[in-house]
């Protein structure tokens, strides 16, 4: 008993200790001047899921089965059954082929007992009739239009509460340009469970993302090229056109929902939302995923992650190929139409994330490729999965739209002072050109000024009141001086919200107390985006030592296809060094490149004629440089 007592003692103290302790810690923590910096590995973790030598895993998709194994497909043909993804026990991963001699299937699903995969030619039901663990059975459930071009790939399908299925079809890259020489090349098709195919959507140029929530709403990804002037997000009903006019080849087919023809669409270089008022039926982003900011190609989509991956119910998590990276999304609806804002998640997967999908315990599986296509984590491929500690990062949990600017919900409070100074804060509104061309510049960039801020009572909200909105832009939320109680900065410091609708309601009642003193006056020298860790592009205005190379190499995508010395997608930067172009032959093969003068490379380099030529000069004189 005695014994039993003295035991009891001991750990009281030693809790108390450790009470006093953290108290204490917390307390010289706060009255320290230094602010904490965060990493995404503070509260994320990447756990790799080894691959045996002999398999090839450039996975093209990915689904749970309801044993809790992962079934993969591979863009050389195969369907791999991975058991034990979560290592248990300290065990490897065990895999074992379920299916083979597939063409580059690019999505995979499990519904009602069967695997389903998108190969470029046909959507195909695997299934195993004799439960040894191998498909006996391919079935065509649609088969699909196809040239032979290389570019004509196949995503999904996604199934409804139904048991209709979703498929998106990339359109082909034929002479320079992207085009439909098919039916229903770049277009979304709902297909019924009796096999019967309806389009349903239409205006895709590769559109490598598709999902469908709990509600039924239908979203969809798609990638920076001709028409599309950065990736975005969009929520889809039957009959939208989102934008690229090749897929209005087939408009006029008999069961097609959509009225619009190819001649309806201008090419005049305003911005998308400017047109989309005067073009019945052309529906603009939900929400614009800045190109080489926040990813350079779009891929999956995952939808409400629940309670168990951190403070983020309800909000929508897309994978980005070429930066190797995980972006958040928060949406809301107003006056009817979805929007919402977009902020950095997760950065350094091993290779090009193409696939996602939950798995049991609220981790992410993360299916990765980067053959032919190029990405920042240097692996060919790999399988990875995203694991939340438990610990809550402090983040702009959301941002909602106001009459008179904009709302920010933190996940811890803030500190007052901090908060409250408007130097804590940049925004800015930007858009990009609806043309034609590859891709496009920033343009109509402006500061936006800040006449009111109010921190709630709970220090969890802030409400910012702007001098103006503007319709159809992005805008940019940079709050690079707002810091927590704790002293931590935001782990992620910028968000990106598509501004389609402006709610009507009270605004904010100006007062001595909220009104913004003296605000700082804001010069136009450059978009100003954040470029990896407290970055802006601003700063490559100085001179050309590397770090601003890299900036700009990031900026205009480069280093997704090109490595300084490593071939990837395209030859490296020393590699073109040694063919000794002249500057202005150089710029000029950026500008419109020409694939005969590197055959060895399948891929073909897309014009990059958005580039500013200042820029290109001073990509140009550092390649040149390398050769020395």
């Amino acid at each position: 008993m005695e014994k039993t007592k003295n035991l009891f003692i001991s750990r009281f103290f030693y809790i108390f200790l450790a009470i006093l302790f953290l108290f204490k810690g917390y307390g010289q923590h706060e009255e320290s001047d230094s602010v904490y910096y965060p990493k995404e590995e503070d509260y994320y973790q990447i756990q790799t899921l080894e691959i045996p030598q002999d398999i090839i895993l450039e996975v093209g998709g990915l689904t749970l089965l309801p044993n809790g194994k992962l079934a993969v497909c591979t863009r050389r043909g195969e369907v791999w059954v991975v058991s034990n993804p979560y290592r248990k026990y300290g065990e490897k991963p065990h895999y074992s082929l379920f299916a083979q001699g597939l063409h580059e299937p690019l999505g995979l699903s499990y519904h009602d007992g069967d695997i389903f995969v998108a190969q470029r030619q046909e959507l195909t039901r695997l299934r195993d009739v004799d439960s040894d663990g191998r498909a006996d059975e391919y079935k065509t459930v649609q088969a699909f239009h196809l040239t032979g071009n290389y570019h004509e790939y196949a995503y999904g399908p996604v199934f409804d509460k139904e048991g209709n299925m979703f498929v998106t079809l990339n359109l082909g890259w034929i002479g320079g340009e992207m085009l439909s020489k098919v039916k229903w090349r770049g277009w979304m098709m709902k297909i019924t469970p009796e096999g019967v195919l309806i389009p349903f959507a239409a205006g895709m140029r590769s559109p490598a993302g598709l999902a469908i929530d709990d509600s039924g709403s239908i979203y969809y990804t798609d990638n920076q090229g001709g028409w599309i002037g950065s990736g975005w997000l969009n929520v889809l009903e039957k009959g939208d056109f989102v934008g690229h006019p090749a897929s209005l080849a087939w408009s006029g087919e008999e069961n097609s929902p959509i009225a619009l023809k190819q001649e309806d669409i201008p090419n005049t270089g305003e911005p998308m939302y400017k047109v989309a008022k005067d073009i019945e039926g052309l529906k603009s982003p939900a929400v614009w995923l800045p190109h080489a900011v926040i990813g350079v190609s779009t891929s999956d989509i995952l939808t409400d992650p629940g309670s168990n991956f951190g403070p983020f119910d309800g909000q929508i998590f897309i994978g980005d190929q070429g930066q190797s990276m995980i972006n958040r999304v928060f949406l809301e609806e107003i006056n009817g139409v979805k929007q919402g804002v977009v902020f950095p998640f997760r950065s350094g997967f091993s290779s090009g994330v193409m696939r996602m999908d939950w798995g049991r315990d609220s981790s992410i599986f993360v299916g990765m490729t980067a053959r032919g296509w190029g990405s920042t984590g240097g692996e060919l491929y790999g399988l990875q999965r995203l694991v939340w500690n438990g610990e809550v990062p402090f983040e702009m949990k959301s941002v909602q739209i106001r009459p008179d600017g904009f709302e920010i919900t933190f996940t811890k409070p803030v500190e007052l002072s901090s908060a409250r100074d408007v130097r804590s804060y940049n925004i800015r509104s930007f858009t990009y050109k609806y043309h034609k061309k590859y891709g496009s510049p920033v343009i109509n960039s402006n500061p936006t000024g800040i006449k009111a801020i109010e921190v709630s009572k709970d220090q969890k909200r802030v409400r910012l009141v702007l001098d103006s909105i503007r319709l159809g832009y992005i805008h940019e939320i940079s709050l690079p001086g707002v810091i927590s109680l704790q002293n931590s900065a935001l782990l992620h410091s910028v968000g990106y919200y598509t501004v389609n609708q402006i709610p009507t309601g009270d605004e904010l009642v100006l007062t001595e107390s909220n009104k913004v003193q003296a605000p700082i006056q804001k010069t136009e020298k450059s978009p100003g985006f954040t470029v990896g860790v407290g970055k802006s592009m601003s700063d490559v205005s100085s001179e050309d030592n590397s770090k601003d190379i890299d900036l700009l190499l990031a900026k205009y995508t480069c280093q997704s296809c090109h490595h300084l010395s490593d071939k990837r997608v395209g030859p490296s930067f020393s590699e073109i060094s040694k063919k000794r172009y002249s500057i202005e032959e150089m710029i000029e093969l950026i500008q419109s490149p020409k694939p005969g003068n590197w055959p060895e490379f399948a891929t073909p380099m897309p014009p990059m004629s958005h580039v500013p030529e200042e820029d290109l000069e001073r990509i140009a004189k550092w390649i040149r440089g390398l050769d020395k």
